[in-house]
């Protein structure tokens, strides 16, 4: 297993393994899918926030963060995402990815790291907790996808 900063050829891969995400199922609750431009403009922007997982070669998963909501009183608070394939999980990648991403939060001045989990992802919600993240709010019915309303659970870690 290798972690390490991702980079533009990381690009493609990176959205091979998020659009399939966002196709199949309720983890994200965007419908758009992601572009290797758009992706590769994130990677070039967010420098150390944006992570990835490999292994012989293949890429297995990615974090990154981004800024939480507009404005100069957020700049401390980052969300992140964080999407591992299905060969990469329960190996431990995830939580790898996830210790090197608050790493470089905390290298950048950030104080709280976001997560917003799909309430039909239970795994995503245990997966957090393990990692210190703290459950501080559901959001009833916010996002929509799939033909039905789903629950966002926020939760927290301050770093």
């Amino acid at each position: 297993m290798i972690l390490r900063r991702a980079t533009a050829a990381d690009a493609p891969g990176i959205v091979a393994l998020w659009n399939d995400v966002i196709a199949r199922t309720a983890i994200t609750f965007t419908t758009e899918p992601k572009t290797i431009p758009g992706i590769t403009a994130d990677i070039a922007a967010r420098g150390d926030g944006f992570m990835v997982v490999e292994e012989d070669g293949q890429l297995l998963g990615f974090a990154t963060y981004f800024p939480f909501r507009g404005g100069p009183g957020y700049a401390f608070t980052k969300e992140h995402s964080v999407i591992l394939s299905p060969a990469a999980r329960g190996r431990g990648m995830g939580r790898a990815l996830m210790m090197q991403l608050a790493n470089a939060a905390r290298r950048e001045g950030v104080h709280s790291l976001w997560a917003g989990v799909s309430g039909e992802n239970p795994g995503g919600v245990r997966f957090h907790a393990a990692l210190g993240f703290r459950e501080i709010a559901t959001l009833p019915e916010v996002g929509f996808k799939f033909g039905r309303w789903m629950d966002l659970v926020l939760m927290q870690k301050i770093l």
